[in-house]
């Protein structure tokens, strides 16, 4: 599971950083955008700029809030904070996962055809084998479409799950960086508070997911 959370935040971090230069940047979600637009010719011009906008609006608030040498930039490291954090980030994942989704309803009918959602995730970077997975995940109906909504709701819980997954791989990496002074390595208890510490933080996140509707 742990290394399941952490090859999921490096992949959304690798997918976010478009120009592949190793940090987010206001470019990265501005190409970004741009080539998912490029994607779905067919999409009407508000469809477009909705998705455009919950691009920036998700970089301004994780520029807002994780980039702490405020250079424009957001390093790994930096970024591994909004995992943990999701609950300062939902208005605009909220907003980010509604004009992504919508924007591949072309015929206004709450849904997204295999063809389309195929070239809106390889514009975004996925590969092939995974769409098509995670398009069969998503329960396509006789039509071979998906529904915006579930579609929508699948991007908030990809950021709901990473957070609950990576949280105990927080907590053991803390514990395996070998401080000189760690104190509850020597407490008889110090095993189990680990442990309960773990589950505290993943239940934590859980309820606040659960009761945003993102699980």
């Amino acid at each position: 599971m742990r290394s399941e959370a952490v090859n999921r935040v490096k992949l959304v971090f690798t997918l976010f950083d478009a120009d592949g230069n190793g940090v987010l940047e206001s470019d990265d979600f501005n190409l970004m955008s741009s080539r998912v637009a490029a994607a779905v010719p067919g999409s009407d011009e508000a469809r477009k700029q909705a998705m455009q906008a919950g691009f920036t609006r998700y970089w301004n608030t994780l520029a807002g809030e994780l980039d702490t040498h405020h250079d424009g930039q957001i390093t790994y490291d930096e970024y591994q904070a909004c995992v943990l954090s999701p609950e300062r980030f939902s208005g605009a994942i909220d907003e980010f996962a509604a004009g992504f989704a919508r924007l591949g309803d072309l015929d206004s009918s709450g849904t997204v055809t295999r063809p389309v959602f195929t070239s809106m995730l390889r514009g975004v970077g996925f590969d092939l084998a995974n769409i098509q997975a995670l398009f069969e995940a998503l329960g396509p109906d006789d039509a071979d479409r998906v529904g915006v909504d579930v579609w929508e709701a699948e991007i908030k819980k990809i950021s709901s799950w990473a957070a609950i997954l990576f949280a105990p791989t927080l907590v053991g990496t803390i514990y395996g960086m070998n401080f000189r002074e760690m104190p509850e390595l020597h407490w008889v208890l110090g095993y189990p508070f680990a442990i309960v510490l773990m589950a505290i933080v993943c239940t934590s996140l859980y309820v606040i997911f659960k009761r945003r509707d993102w699980l």
